[in-house]
């Protein structure tokens, strides 16, 4: 395990590749409605219910992890947040995420999902949550 000097995140791989001199949580969250920031913190409190995770704000979104991770705000919207799953395998009987993409190349297929109100986390939401975390651990 290696750990990062300037931002003290642990990583699996000694040196990895990382941007923590890039942004700060304030830079994206700065000049958001107070309902995005809600939605945001309501995500991360109900991750925090599944496992003891991290945010980390990266050059164009935020990774939620621990030494991987294993979730992404890809967008914080007027009135949304926009979350992004990597699993290995694709889940299309769901009712909750709104497109699926294989990354070309990888055995990943991300698997988008828009959050409008708390309420978006149910327990289908919860479940993938919970699969996205377990996967990272493998």
């Amino acid at each position: 395990m290696w750990i990062c000097p300037i931002c003290n995140r642990e990583f699996a791989n000694t040196n990895q590749v990382h941007s923590c001199r890039e942004r700060n949580l304030g830079d994206f969250l700065q000049g958001k409605s107070e309902h995005t920031i809600a939605l945001f913190d309501h995500f991360v409190t109900e991750y925090l219910q599944i496992a003891p995770i991290k945010v980390y704000p990266t050059k164009s979104m935020i990774a939620l992890g621990d030494r991987i991770n294993f979730a992404y705000v890809t967008q914080l919207g007027k009135n949304f947040i926009d979350v992004v799953f990597p699993f290995h395998e694709i889940y299309a009987d769901n009712l909750c995420f709104t497109k699926i993409k294989t990354v070309p190349g990888t055995n990943d297929h991300n698997h988008y999902f828009r959050m409008y109100l708390k309420e978006d986390v149910n327990d289908e939401v919860k479940g993938y949550m919970k699969m996205a975390h377990e996967q990272s651990l493998n």
